[in-house]
């Protein structure tokens, strides 16, 4: 998909961060918008940034509501007749704690978010995709849905699981030639409030500008990389020099990672 002029593009997550520089993004390149948050406020902002609501089709919601989803996906194709692009960005977190930390409810809490919030975006779109000659769907996991991270447990299973959905369905529709592309996007550290609105994070100021100390690649460099793995149908992008880092180091030694994560987890204990 080279070319995103009056395209339709769903974005969920669009209140902020990466959701927000991709929606000003395909703005700018021409494409028709349909975008979600759970926050209302946040979504109406970027709406407003993005060319004000007479233009764009918006939804407050949670993507974890099965029925909810599907029904902003009818919705969506009752607005606009057609959807080209659904980028299932909508994601949280949990912060610090380890897999015996985490409650059964918050490992609902997050799956539901991340990993059904995911698949529902993408098996509500997958069969008006698939009227499209080039369409694409575009999950995005983390350097987490490559690596397990010390007390990410929760975090890291949503997101190896979205790998795992992802690559699946990008091969099955490869075998099926049906036109539609699938993208496993993993970003290292981004420049996003997903450390101050995580679960559990508080007013612990400090353990939060540790955390983000470690993010080095602003939303709209992420959305750049993005919108430009998408237009080389890319089935695995890996977004930031950070993430690109652990990568090559995780093919290369899985051992020493595990030591380098070790030397990290205690530092923060």
């Amino acid at each position: 998909m080279k070319n995103f002029e009056n395209k339709v593009v769903v974005i969920t997550g669009a209140g902020s961060g990466i959701g927000r520089a991709l929606a000003l993004a395909f703005q700018k390149a021409g494409a028709k918008l349909a975008l979600n948050d759970n926050n209302e406020i946040a979504l109406l902002e970027t709406v407003a940034l993005a060319g004000g609501p007479q233009n764009i089709y918006h939804q407050a919601f949670d993507v974890a509501e099965k029925s909810a989803f599907y029904e902003f996906a009818d919705k969506v194709i009752a607005h606009y007749g057609r959807v080209d692009l659904v980028i299932n960005n909508a994601g949280v977190a949990i912060f610090k704690l380890t897999a015996s930390e985490v409650s059964i409810a918050d490992y609902e809490w997050i799956m539901g978010i991340n990993l059904w919030g995911m698949m529902y975006g993408s098996l509500a779109f997958l069969p008006h995709l698939r009227k499209q000659k080039e369409s694409a769907i575009v999950n995005i996991s983390s350097i987490f849905g490559i690596l397990g991270f010390p007390n990410q447990a929760a975090y890291c299973t949503t997101k190896f699981a979205i790998r795992g959905f992802t690559e699946s369905l990008a091969i099955e529709e490869r075998v099926l030639k049906t036109g539609v592309t699938v993208t496993s996007v993993h970003p290292g550290g981004i420049k996003t409030n997903i450390a101050r609105h995580a679960r559990y994070a508080g007013n612990d100021e400090n353990a939060i500008k540790q955390v983000e100390r470690l993010f080095v690649t602003t939303p709209e460099k992420a959305a750049k990389a993005i919108i430009a793995g998408i237009k080389r149908k890319k089935m695995r992008l890996i977004v930031g020099p950070d993430a690109k880092m652990l990568y090559f180091l995780t093919r290369l030694s899985p051992k020493f990672v595990a030591w380098y994560l070790i030397r990290f987890a205690n530092q923060w204990k």
